[in-house]
């Protein structure tokens, strides 16, 4: 290493050095030296020390280090307070030319995050510190300190900063012009009136919410959806009332935003004043959810309302879910609710496939050793099989998912369905053994469809087996055919003519025994595999190269090949 870089590695250290010092105590360093301080910090020993672990990470991640470190340096006793330092810092920043505005940024976040961690109890004259931060705003607002548009905002939103404060504000600058006193009003109506012309309504809905200016209409409030700031549009909206809020949802309803107009009528408590439109949203949001078979989530968010509890029972005719149908029914006395059969006829169906187009011999329901034994047999005659596994969808946020339920092991003419819970209490040795034989035969090619998730789901239902840690010549559809929309049901749809009904997916797959329909859907997620498989083009073997095979030789080593 040379001289000059003996040099600069020396100076490097002792700035760090100086810096780490003049974080642990405040109480002589002046807001200047502090910011100096930080630009030094953040260019030259930073990313060593603080950010040691974070490598090329995002600049938001860094960001948020940064953020949390000064969070913490406002501990180490500023004078004469942490929100007057503060203060005195956003005077400071804009000498750091290209750098302030991210320095700015910094220092008000981490003081803001300070404030909402710590609670700490500020010595410091809070007047006195909404007067300062107030001559701040004043001097952002007239150009004589640069600042962008959102370091305004940040200061109303921190410092509660008031009309008063603003009057004192202007009355105390350099020249002591008293004249300006009680013109507070007017130079935040002019500034508002500057952002709402360079459209950041935004900022420009804050100020009108912080001072209570009101004197902007509907066509504020179009301009605003026009130029799709929607979140502005409903802020001021809600600042303004009902009437505002009346025409924010008639605006939504037009552009077919179904869910934001439910949100600011379940949040405003507007459902009598709209309630063709409330009925519209519930049943969107219902029709979704059936779409993606969450009968449970659907029929908990009904609350009791009979015409909804009507539409979720035709979309399960709809759906050819006539299970649900009868349940529902049930549930909830709707034996009069209409005439089922003339229903079921009248209520056009779906392109789906069913076992009998495919050409299915049978279902076979395993729950027993001798069952397991013969099972295990058939299927390893196969050349070809189906993978696919199902278990009771838990809604509850954060919780663990439910044991995998049943495992469906099917060829081209017949499919096994496995009752996993049963044969793991019962037998838990044999179906470790008849699983790892199927799974690891080098005869038998295995597909799945996204199955790594299935076998990662299997693995954590049944930790000590083993035969859900290795396998042997698995190949994913999925990967095959490269395009993830739509899932199984658009691939099998595409390639095989129809699709699948998905409505049975999130069904309860505990209960015992499974309904006719669970069984079918259960088959046809394995059968319709090898269908698919079958259609693959005779010339090239590029498929070949998506098969993968997973042995994992003792709990500490695992060997990852691909065949």
């Amino acid at each position: 290493m040379g001289l000059e870089e003996n040099v600069a590695e020396v100076d490097d250290k002792a700035r760090w050095t100086l810096c780490k010092h003049t974080f642990y105590d405040l109480s002589n360093v002046s807001p200047v030296v502090f910011m100096f301080m930080l630009k030094e910090c953040y260019y030259h020993a930073l990313m060593k020390e603080f950010l040691i672990n974070l490598g090329n990470c995002k600049a938001t991640v860094k960001f948020r280090a940064l953020q949390e470190q000064l969070c913490l340096v406002l501990h180490n006793d500023p004078k004469p307070g942490p929100a007057t330092f503060i203060v005195q810092c956003l005077y400071v920043s804009p000498v750091f030319d290209n750098q302030s505005q991210g320095f700015t940024h910094l220092v008000i976040s981490s003081f803001r995050r300070f404030l909402k961690r710590s609670k700490p109890t500020i010595t410091e004259d809070s007047l006195d510190i909404k007067n300062s931060a107030a001559y701040l705003l004043v001097n952002i607002i007239r150009g004589q300190i640069k600042h962008d548009e959102m370091i305004v905002m940040k200061i109303l939103e921190t410092f509660d900063v008031k009309l008063p404060n603003v009057e004192k504000a202007l009355c105390q600058n350099k020249e002591k012009d008293y004249l300006s006193c009680g013109k507070a009003q007017e130079l935040i109506e002019q500034y508002t009136f500057e952002l709402v012309k360079s459209q950041l309504y935004t900022i420009a809905v804050t100020l009108m919410e912080h001072f209570s200016i009101s004197h902007y209409g509907q066509s504020f409030l179009l301009d605003m959806i026009k130029s799709n700031q929607f979140k502005a549009a409903e802020k001021w909206a809600t600042f303004m009332g009902k009437p505002m809020l009346s025409i924010l949802i008639e605006e939504f309803v037009q552009r077919n935003m179904l869910n934001d107009a439910y949100q600011i009528i379940k949040k405003n408590n507007l459902k009598q004043d709209f309630p063709d439109v409330y009925k519209r949203c519930k049943e969107s949001s219902l029709k979704s959810l059936a779409e993606k078979g969450c009968w449970d989530v659907a029929e908990a968010r009904i609350n009791n309302d009979r015409q909804l509890m009507e539409y979720l029972v035709y979309l399960a005719m709809e759906a050819g879910y006539m299970e649900k149908v009868d349940e529902l029914c049930e549930r909830y006395s709707l034996d009069r609710f209409l005439d089922i059969k003339v229903l079921e006829t009248s209520i056009p169906q779906g392109n789906y496939l069913h076992l009998e187009e495919l050409m299915v011999e049978d279902i076979i329901w395993v729950d027993d050793v001798e069952g397991l034994l013969d099972a295990t047999c058939q299927i390893e005659d196969a050349k070809v099989i189906g993978l696919d596994c199902e278990w009771k969808p838990n809604y509850v946020k954060g919780s663990k998912p439910n044991k995998v339920s049943i495992m469906q092991i099917a060829s081209e003419k017949k499919a096994f369905i496995l009752d996993l819970i049963k044969l793991h209490r019962e037998v838990p040795e044999r179906l470790d053994s008849c699983l790892t034989r199927i799974l690891l035969s080098p005869g038998i090619l295995k597909l799945g469809y996204n199955f790594q998730c299935d076998i990662k789901q299997l693995a954590h239902s049944y930790e000590e087996l083993e035969c859900f840690k290795k396998y042997k010549r698995l190949l994913d559809i999925q990967k095959v055919f490269k395009d993830p929309r739509g899932g199984l049901a658009k691939l099998a749809e595409k390639i095989l003519g129809a699709g699948l009904n998905k409505t049975r997916r999130n069904s309860d797959w505990e209960q015992r025994p499974l309904t006719p329909n669970q069984l079918e859907y259960a088959a046809l997620d394995a059968v319709v595999l090898v269908h698919i498989f079958r259609q693959l083009p005779d010339q090239g073997d590029e498929w070949k190269s998506c098969i993968e095979s997973h042995t994992e030789t003792t709990k500490k080593s695992k060997k990852r090949t691909k065949t």
